[in-house]
């Protein structure tokens, strides 16, 4: 398979992140002004396309790194590249069509799907043709797989599953009962981001090992140990988000222990491979280094938050407030954009040597706005969360008292947030230019 296919996917994941950054900014200036844009597109719209924007982001960068890297770095010829075209265009035409039902209005779906639930349907079956290719293309060497194709397979099967139990409100079984229904639609939900943090860590283990030129990291004991712990965690961690559902006493104690861990040794792992490089081995891919780096401190914020979230009182009193969001914001961000960010530069580097060097000043820039940014970004929500949280269980005062005094925080909020988006502009348009340069001299040389 040559890179096309790969590029596509990539091409199509940084502008879904920076069409989704953009709306969410105007989402958060509708959330304080419910007046702005309303009439163009009113915020249960805007939300939605900022969801299923980010969302498109971290699924099509991940999906379109590993073609690449099962492909173009571990050079295995792909079972079918007619089944990676059909993958390709699927998710393009899907993408356009969930566009299509958002703007239009015409949804029906829920949560982080609300667009037009049979669009589920390409969606399901693009994870099943990138599944037949994946096994198809690395069964035969499965006795070796370092961690990261373990991974990367498990996350596609996973995915598959979990995208089609978060439908299963279809069914009047469930739809009909409400504690059975919110269960299963809050549980499909916790373990369809394990899937998708499978795609991304295992990225992050195969940038190291190629990063330092050692597979070991890949195949060692703590990896696979750190793989087990997040099967466990896509599994049962969960359970988390029930605490407000009845549930048995055992389901809560295992979901607050396994809720918690993953992120403590993948965070190892990164540290300890952060001081094993050689200054050769820094410098070769800067950059990249600098991302992977910078990705442990946002693994550590979202540690401590997790730990705090976790705990049922705390839970209890910080449950549907923006303390949630900026747990969500600095696990989506923090961890997955910036691994994902940094997958990018490395691919970038091998499709064109000269283009990192070419953008380093820019790049470098544009990660000093997004981490500071990203920074005051989630402080921001913790505090209004908390004031949120205090106002809820103490009975004092309306809730208009209580949103006009957590507006000059969410005002922060909104402007960190341009700052954000400014930061991965100024990183991903250089990336964004050389791949579509690299894709169109493709195209050109095929014709």
């Amino acid at each position: 398979m040559t890179e096309r296919i790969p590029l596509v996917f990539l091409i199509t994941a940084i502008l879904s992140l920076l069409f989704g950054a953009f709306i969410g900014n105007l989402a958060g200036i509708q959330y304080l002004d419910p007046q702005f844009l309303k009439g163009i597109l009113p915020f249960n719209q805007m939300r939605e396309l900022h969801v299923s924007s980010m969302i498109s982001w971290i699924i099509l960068a991940a999906v379109g790194g590993i073609y690449y890297y099962i492909a173009i770095e571990l050079k295995n010829k792909i079972y079918s590249k007619n089944l990676a075209s059909l993958h390709m265009f699927l998710y393009v035409l899907t993408g356009i069509s969930i566009y299509f039902s958002i703007f239009s209005g015409n949804m029906g779906g829920r949560e982080y799907m609300t667009f037009l639930p049979l669009l589920m349907i390409p969606i399901l079956l693009g994870w099943v043709i990138f599944g037949i290719n994946y096994f198809k293309t690395l069964l035969a060497q499965v006795k070796g797989w370092p961690v990261y194709l373990w991974m990367w397979g498990t996350g596609i099967i996973f995915m598959t599953y979990h995208l089609s139990e978060a439908n299963f409100w279809i069914f009047s079984h469930f739809r009909e009962n409400y504690i059975r229904d919110m269960t299963v639609q809050w549980k499909s939900y916790g373990s369809f981001v394990g899937s998708w943090n499978m795609l991304v860590y295992g990225t992050a283990l195969f940038l190291m090992a190629r990063i330092k030129g050692d597979e070991n990291i890949a195949r060692n004991k703590i990896a696979f140990f750190f793989y087990f712990l997040g099967l466990s965690n896509m599994m049962f961690g969960w359970a988390h988000h029930i605490y407000l559902m009845p549930a048995k006493a055992w389901i809560r104690a295992l979901a607050y222990i396994t809720s918690m861990t993953e992120w403590i040794v993948l965070g190892s792992i990164i540290i300890n491979w952060y001081r094993s490089l050689s200054d050769d081995q820094k410098l070769k891919n800067l950059l990249p280094y600098r991302f992977l780096g910078i990705t442990n401190i946002w693994i550590f914020f979202n540690i401590f938050l997790a730990i705090l979230i976790s705990i049922p009182a705390i839970n209890y009193f910080t449950h549907g407030t923006h303390v949630i969001v900026a747990h969500s914001m600095g696990t989506t961000i923090g961890i997955n954009t910036s691994i994902l960010i940094c997958s990018l530069l490395f691919i970038c580097s091998k499709i064109s040597p000269e283009s990192v060097d070419k953008h380093k000043k820019i790049i470098s820039a544009g990660m000093v706005v997004f981490n500071v940014s990203l920074a005051i970004f989630l402080v921001s929500l913790v505090i209004a969360g908390y004031m949120k949280g205090q106002w809820r269980y103490s009975g004092d005062g309306f809730y208009a008292s209580m949103h006009e005094s957590i507006s000059p925080y969410l005002k922060i909020f909104i402007y960190s947030g341009f700052a954000l988006l400014l930061g991965l502009m100024l990183i991903t348009v250089p990336i964004l230019k050389e791949m579509i340069a690299k894709l169109l001299r493709k195209e050109s040389v095929n014709a």
